[in-house]
Parts: C-alpha cells; sequence; structure tokens
C-alpha cells in the first residue's frame, strides 16, 4: 500500500510565511468577511451573497465596456469585439443568478425582508453606470445617489460622455455613412431617441455586409450584449413576480410595474428596427 500523496514531492509550493498566497492575491479575507447578515434568516445569506457577486461581475462589465467603448472611438473595432462578446457573457452569468435566487420562497424571503430597509437593487450605482454607458440615459436617476458625492460625481460625469452607442454611431459616421449631423451633434446627456436616418445608415451595412465587414460585426456584438441585457432584465422581473408578487419594491419602486416599464427599454433601437425593413 503506497503512502499518502504529497504535492510537495511534484514541487508544489506548500509553505506560504511572507510570501503572496492565493488568498493574498485575491484578499479574500475582505471578500469572504463582507457577508453580514443582520436576521437569523436561514436564507439571507443566499440573498447577500447573490447580489454581492453580481455586483462583483457588473464591476467587470463597467471596465470592459469602458475599454470598448475607448476602442470604437479609436476605430479599433476588433478589440472592442472581444470586449462586447465578453459582456455578453458577464450577463449570462448574471442570468444564471436569478436562477439560483428563485430558489428562496415568498414565505422564506419574508423572514427578513423587513431587516432591508429602504434598501433595493434599484439604487444600485453600479447598474446606473451600465444603464448610462451603454446609452439609457435618464438624469433622474441620479438623485437616488445625491446623498454620496463620489457616485453623483462619477454618474454625472458619465452623463457628459458619449455612451457606447454614440460612439459606435460616431465610427459608422467615420466609414463613410451617412448618419444625420443632428444625430452626431446631439447633447448625449439626455435619453436618446430612434432616427430614421440612422436606422438608414445601419441597412446599408446589413445589405452589403462584405463592404462594411468591421462595422456589421460591431452590429451584431450589440444586439448580442443587448439580447443578454435584455434577458437579465426579464429575468429580474420574473424573479421579483416569484419571491414578491406585486408588493411595492424596498426602495419605494412599483415593483413588477416598475421592472415590466424596463422591459420596454431599448438601447440600440434602429438595430432592432431594421430586421424588419430587410
Amino acid at each position: 500500500m503506497t503512502g499518502a500523496y504529497d504535492p510537495a514531492d511534484e514541487g508544489a509550493e506548500m509553505a506560504f510565511d511572507g510570501r503572496m498566497s492565493y488568498g493574498d492575491y485575491l484578499r479574500l479575507d475582505l471578500i469572504l468577511g463582507a457577508q453580514a447578515p443582520i436576521s437569523t434568516a436561514h436564507d439571507e445569506m443566499l440573498f447577500i451573497v447573490q447580489h454581492q457577486t453580481s455586483e462583483l461581475w457588473m464591476r467587470l462589465a463597467i471596465h470592459e465596456l469602458a475599454a470598448a467603448r475607448r476602442a470604437i472611438a479609436a476605430d479599433r473595432l476588433h478589440a472592442a469585439f472581444k470586449m462586447l462578446a465578453r459582456v455578453a457573457r458577464i450577463f449570462e452569468q448574471l442570468n444564471g443568478a436569478w436562477d439560483v435566487l428563485r430558489t428562496m420562497t415568498p414565505s422564506e424571503y419574508t423572514h427578513f425582508r423587513e431587516e432591508l430597509g429602504q434598501s433595493s437593487g434599484f439604487q444600485s450605482h453600479q447598474y446606473r453606470l451600465i444603464e448610462f454607458m451603454v446609452g439609457n440615459r435618464n438624469a433622474a436617476m441620479i438623485r437616488p445617489h445625491a446623498h454620496r458625492p463620489d457616485l453623483k460625481a462619477m454618474l454625472e460625469a458619465e452623463l457628459a460622455e458619449r455612451s457606447l452607442y454614440d460612439e459606435a454611431l460616431a465610427a459608422l459616421a467615420r466609414a463613410g455613412l451617412a448618419v444625420p449631423e443632428a444625430v452626431l451633434a446631439r447633447d448625449v446627456s439626455r435619453p436618446y431617441s430612434a432616427d430614421d436616418g440612422v436606422q438608414a445608415a445601419w441597412l446599408q451595412v446589413y445589405r452589403a455586409p462584405e463592404a462594411h465587414w468591421a462595422l456589421y460585426e460591431l452590429a451584431e456584438k450589440l444586439v448580442d450584449f443587448e439580447d443578454y441585457f435584455r434577458r437579465w432584465r426579464f429575468n429580474h422581473v420574473t424573479t421579483v413576480e416569484r419571491v414578491i408578487g406585486f408588493k411595492r419594491g424596498t426602495g419605494g419602486t412599483g415593483g413588477v410595474s416598475y421592472l415590466k416599464r424596463m422591459l420596454e427599454v431599448e438601447l440600440f433601437p434602429e438595430l432592432w428596427h431594421m430586421r424588419t425593413a430587410l
């Protein structure tokens, strides 16, 4: 009978006194010490971990979206494709998180819901930043962050920048497509409205993809992302309705009714509308 296997025999590092370990690099003490349930309910840990991990994925999505936007602005479209593909997969992960949360029943949620006070995912500044970055801009949504001057300033600064879609339209124009000047020169802090001229430009790309391949692929990467983003919104609505029904949200929103309105928001409207015209 052979002795117990020892990884050190094959050169595995086993001593980390004064040396960087896995836990050191990832700062796991901070991360794993960040769960602090305020009730005795068993399912509160699920609720906390689901939302904390979602915020970590959103942090990565923001990192990738910011880089993709810079790449598009510099006409490095192929670099942007990889980043946008990654963001779509991030939202695939976020969609999976709802499947875990849905294992919590309404009865289990009631054991700690009152402990949440007025806190709500509606107040996630990272989610709001993602919405602003990709083009769903509404300055009124900054108000829940007014108590944090740093977050308020960050969101206001984002509204002063071109959104991801604005940069895509600028790239379309630089490539020689007829994007209306009124669209290119618009106030980017305001919500975007679909434009027939923009739809015509995208139609030109889709009718001759071989002549506009990079823009064609950019458009499809944007649609991929919005596809996953829409699924995330739908899963959010379904999960909330399953767990709390049509109760008002802890943050004061209409709950399911508010979330269902969000399902109607189109981030890149012409990329969806022009499909009917092809």
